[in-house]
């Protein structure tokens, strides 16, 4: 398959290139203008632009993808300074170019903690929570938008994002139980947003992950 991955420098962001490169797909990496691309490979196209801002490039990047991936970083630290609204920004141009461009899948890396998940999480996670409360925003935000087109969406709510190999040992669900400090590794997010685009297991449905 032809994929997009935006956020593709971020530490899932990476997970998604390399994991998709090796199970075969052509993938496109957005990034920043002047960010550093990820290693070269075959396979792989870094496209640069703005996703925020940059209408022309991200039509670009999505003309001729068989599916759409996103996984932003952190808004307080886009450009090392503080910028609240990075979901809620980037969501209409990523909207509008599939539409132009006819492509159909997004899925989409999110957080336990926005919307209805805060209320399923362990009491440890509260305080936690409270403290990213504007980023939280941000992303409800935005993915008020995607939820609202005809686009082929899955939402992907993991829980606490930790470093570590791929398993492939993770529990999926509308609704998890959750005890402690829950986690999951990136590289085990990458591994279900990959099949998710596939296997489209989950159309228009938010997922949570956890291990």
């Amino acid at each position: 398959m032809k994929l997009l991955v935006f956020g593709a420098n971020g530490r899932t962001g990476q997970q998604l290139v390399a994991q998709g490169l090796a199970a075969g797909h052509e993938i496109t990496a957005f990034v920043r203008p002047r960010a550093t691309a990820p290693p070269p490979h075959p396979r792989l196209r870094v496209a640069r632009g703005e996703v925020t801002a940059d209408q022309d490039a991200v039509r670009a990047a999505v003309e001729g993808q068989d599916a759409v991936l996103t996984a932003f970083g952190s808004p307080t630290t886009w450009h090392g300074v503080v910028s609240p609204d990075l979901t809620v920004r980037a969501m209409p141009l990523i909207v509008r170019a599939m539409r132009e461009a006819g492509v159909e899948r997004i899925v989409h890396l999110s957080a336990h903690g926005v919307g209805d998940t805060a209320d399923q999480a362990p009491v440890v996670y509260w305080a936690v929570y409270k403290a990213l409360g504007r980023m939280f925003a941000d992303k409800a935000a935005g993915e008020k938008i995607l939820r609202a087109t005809d686009l082929d969406w899955t939402l992907v709510y993991p829980v606490m994002l930790v470093g570590g190999p791929l398993t492939g040992r993770y529990r999926v669900g509308a609704r998890l139980s959750l005890h402690g400090v829950p986690r999951i590794s990136r590289a085990d997010v990458a591994h279900f947003m990959l099949a998710e685009t596939t296997g489209r297991a989950h159309p228009h449905a938010t997922v949570q992950l956890a291990r």
